[in-house]
């Protein structure tokens, strides 16, 4: 890998592992995303097949998720249609500026990944925080996935009970745990076994189509509301100013797409930064309306009183949203195995490179290690979820990782590209990103303190 004409950190080769570095990214790239071989020469040779829209899709399906079931309670969380609004609108600046930047440093490392283009930029220290915390926020998406599949269950079951209080109705095989537990071991567990994953790229179109679909139940459902839905307290402002702040782990949550965003960049016929800024930012005002419309309407349905889950709070027998339900259980079943399967090449990678070996050592070992992985990952995330209440306490937690990824990481790649540079003159534009960059990196450290602590002394300790 030819780095001499770029002035960054070169500690990426401390531990001998640099020249699996195409492997690692191999493994961490999103399944739907093809690209072509790395280039010494820069990323025009090795430019992919995705087109502008095609990489404006990737990235709005990398952003709408499972965090929209919760932005409803999330601007309840923040006092208000406007609090909630104006928190999304100012902090999907730095969301748009953290992809750009992630795309520049990229360019100058001609790394293809989240965590290699830290680790060539930042050093050894960082890129080891940067995998840690890939995998500590893939396994806390998947208890959520784990999570969402019982809720919604929970009210499919109670719908085929004609009982719309609950699925309890004294059968052990109605009893959540059972149900998440059969659920996973028959489905997730067997697709999360396989080396490769490529078999469900097409499971990203089947994701958009549910959260389109549950945005649409939501919205309807607030224009033309069910006569026995009673909408709660609805707040016109914050609290406290603090209290707007509890709505930005879901905030965080919901539009983080950075992890996946360098190989949606590289995959690009043009991976130019112009292109990709405007592919960036069409995909985060898509992601803004739909985020917002199931926020707002949710919100203003039922209020104060609405669940963590807004699907919860819509009775059991209500057809449109028991399909709304089915396709969230779909994309999550589907989901979950492309989260831990990314989770698992950072444990792999981690372990590969504190061992000193390649991939390509010891197949047998291989294999094994990664059975192990796999099932301890599926049954700790099973475990957990098996007794979480609801998503809002997992979210309030891994919402803070999410702003270290859109915040704290990109801001130091940016610092360190920048001073790396050291012209002999250094001008007002050279100042001005430094700048930008240390205060991402404040600015995330704040949402990273703030929610975390929140998490672990209110909603955890409760």
């Amino acid at each position: 890998m030819a780095r001499q004409n770029v002035g960054i950190n070169r500690e990426y080769g401390d531990w001998d592992w640099s020249a699996d570095a195409g492997e690692r990214a191999r493994l961490l790239q999103s399944p739907s995303v093809e690209t072509g071989p790395k280039s010494d020469e820069g990323q025009g040779a090795g430019a992919g097949a995705t087109s502008t829209l095609g990489a404006i899709f990737i990235v709005v399906n990398a952003a709408l998720g499972a965090g929209l079931l919760n932005f409803p309670a999330a601007f309840s969380m923040a006092g208000g249609v406007a609090a909630g609004i104006a928190l999304q609108m100012s902090m999907l600046v730095f969301i748009i500026g953290g992809l750009v930047i992630l795309a520049y440093c990229s360019r100058a490392s001609n790394e293809r990944t989240y965590q290699e283009v830290v680790w060539a930029v930042c050093g050894k220290v960082p890129g080891v925080l940067c995998e840690i915390a890939i995998a500590v926020y893939t396994f806390g998406t998947c208890i959520t996935f784990l999570i969402i599949i019982g809720d919604q269950q929970d009210k499919i079951i109670a719908a085929l009970l004609k009982d719309s209080h609950g699925a309890d109705g004294g059968h052990w095989y109605t009893d959540r745990k059972f149900t998440i537990s059969i659920t996973a071991f028959l489905l997730i567990l067997p697709l999360s076994v396989p080396k490769e994953i490529g078999f469900q790229k097409y499971a990203s179109a089947l994701s958009v189509i549910g959260t389109w679909y549950v945005t649409a139940v939501v919205i309807i459902k607030y224009i033309w509301p069910d006569k026995e839905i009673t909408p709660g307290q609805i707040p016109l402002r914050p609290s406290s100013w603090m209290a707007v702040f509890n709505a930005m782990p879901t905030i965080c949550f919901g539009f983080q797409c950075h992890v996946s965003s360098v190989p949606v960049f590289n995959s690009m016929k043009r991976p130019e930064l112009k292109t990709w800024g405007a592919v960036v930012t069409a995909a985060m005002v898509i992601a803004l309306f739909v985020y917002t419309g199931t926020g707002v309407c949710g919100f203003l349905t039922f209020g104060a009183s609405v669940d963590q889950d807004v699907l919860l709070s819509y009775p059991s027998n209500d057809i449109p949203v028991a399909i709304a339900r089915a396709f969230i259980i779909l994309c999550v079943l589907t989901s979950y195995p492309i989260l831990h399967f990314c989770g698992r090449a950072v444990l792999e990678g981690l372990w590969l490179r504190y061992k000193g070996e390649t991939v390509e050592e010891d197949v047998v070992r291989e294999r094994h290690r990664r059975l192990f992985q796999t099932v301890s990952w599926f049954l700790l995330t099973l475990l957990l979820a098996l007794f979480i209440p609801d998503i809002g306490k997992v979210i309030s937690l891994i919402g803070g990782l999410a702003a270290c990824f859109i915040f704290i990481f990109p801001g130091l790649c940016l610092i360190q590209a920048k001073l790396s540079e050291i012209p002999e003159t250094k001008p007002t534009s050279w100042w001005a990103l430094v700048s930008y960059g240390t205060f991402m990196v404040t600015l995330g450290a704040f949402i990273f303190g703030q929610t975390t602590a929140n998490a672990i002394f209110v909603d955890l300790m409760a």
